[in-house]
């Protein structure tokens, strides 16, 4: 109720209303591309390689919104924009250069992301080589070098524009560009999600207990979900009484607002990304033993893969997560601000027990976000090989569609608090 109150509220304001409206209409457009059919391919045989179990592919379609399985000019989706966007992140630590560009502020970052989009435009080519010439090979209605040119080229712009599509959502619409079109393909999904539950349970495929367990560890895992991204831990910060000319400023005391989980549903984004890596290979080398080697240990479908892929989906999670809160979480740039306004933490000197102080209370926090992502992420795998409901990604799902909602809700609060503060100044 409180969102759809926050949306309400932001409707009435007329340049909230713009943005809202040109989200939507780009999600539209998103819509629309994802069911326009590559050219020179053969229908019959695409449902023939997703007739039977999938689940080495659900990722892609996932972030696709069946673009993939269906095979349109966005069967890529964003997926090497986000690839791309690790490997830049990770050379922030590895290079000077990187490391660098990331402390020039403004400028670095559109130097950044200038690097960003080269390196999508790349993932893509190679990408949609290893689709068209490995995995959908026989798929292709004329076998000559031009018409897998064309396709190769056609996939590839279908990810440049998406990219591009992203970058227009940041500028002039509401929310992150990149998540809004993951959002928009998943949400496309629930429907026929739902009337595959609904299929399997009229065949006598799944019980009336089954549904009603599924659909209360759902709203637990979005409760679990909302109260873990705005949970938070207060920092009491005091600043000192200080006397310049005749006024007397500070003494008050405030605090500094600590999220349990500051790197949002993005760990989960990035693990799931690289553990489609070795898919992608596969893709260059189809019916051979390493390809079913992938398939049978390191894919969400195969036994052990399943326990297997959870194992190192937890591990990844975790581990971006730690990552992630470092590069967005600067301690010292913090604690260097409240010593020079005269600000301290009760109990802890300024300075560099200030800043140790406030990476361990972030460490602490952030072990358990990252264990609840890892949890809500990887228990639905597992729970797929014990009962006949396909949730292998629902948990995912259920994280990037509830993550990015509250986001995109903060995102209005933050614009329609600027606004009014605008027009009391005005």
């Amino acid at each position: 109720m409180e969102m759809l109150r926050t949306v309400g509220q932001a409707w009435k304001v007329p340049e909230l209303r713009k943005k809202i409206i040109f989200t939507l209409m780009m999600l539209v457009v998103f819509r629309i591309g994802s069911n326009i059919p590559v050219p020179g391919i053969n229908r019959d045989y695409l449902g023939q390689i997703f007739s039977g179990d999938s689940g080495l592919f659900d990722l892609f379609d996932l972030f696709s919104g069946g673009a993939f399985s269906n095979f349109t000019i966005f069967a890529l989706s964003i997926t090497p924009y986000i690839t791309a966007s690790i490997i830049v992140q990770l050379l922030t630590v590895a290079f000077p250069y990187f490391e660098q560009l990331a402390k020039e502020g403004t400028a670095g970052r559109k130097k950044m992301a200038q690097i960003t989009r080269y390196m999508t435009v790349v993932l893509g080519l190679i990408q949609a080589f290893g689709l068209t010439v490995g995995l959908f090979r026989r798929a292709v209605v004329n076998q000559t070098v031009f018409s897998f040119a064309v396709i190769i080229l056609v996939l590839t712009a279908g990810t440049a524009f998406l990219m591009w599509l992203g970058e227009q959502i940041n500028e002039k619409g509401v929310g992150n560009g990149i998540s809004m079109i993951i959002f928009g393909g998943i949400v496309a999904r629930i429907p026929s999600g739902l009337r595959a539950l609904y299929t399997k349970y009229s065949d006598g495929g799944l019980s009336v207990v089954t549904l009603i367990l599924f659909a209360l560890f759902a709203l637990v895992v979005i409760i679990g979900i909302i109260e873990i991204q705005q949970g938070t831990r207060r920092i009491p910060v005091q600043y000192a009484k200080r006397v310049v000319g005749r006024k007397m400023y500070g003494g008050q005391s405030t605090h500094i607002p600590l999220k349990v989980n500051q790197a949002g549903v993005i760990p989960v984004i990035f693990a799931v990304s690289l553990l489609q890596f070795p898919l992608t290979i596969t893709y260059f080398f189809p019916n051979t033993g390493f390809t079913d080697f992938v398939t049978k240990y390191l894919s969400p479908a195969g036994m052990p893969g399943a326990w297997v892929y959870a194992a190192f989906d937890v591990i990844l999670i975790v581990f971006f997560t730690y990552f992630y809160t470092a590069v967005t979480f600067n301690p010292m740039e913090i604690a260097g601000n409240m010593k020079a306004n005269g600000g301290f933490i009760p109990g802890i000197r300024p300075g560099r027990a200030t800043i140790e102080y406030l990476h361990t209370v972030m460490s602490r926090i952030s072990l358990v976000g990252a264990l609840f992502l890892a949890a809500v992420a990887t228990l639905p795998t597992l729970l797929s090989h014990f009962t006949a409901v396909d949730i292998r990604f629902g948990g995912t799902s259920l994280l990037i569609a509830v993550g990015v909602a509250l986001d995109m809700m903060k995102q209005l609060e933050n614009q329609m608090m600027m606004r009014n503060y605008r027009g009391f100044l005005h």
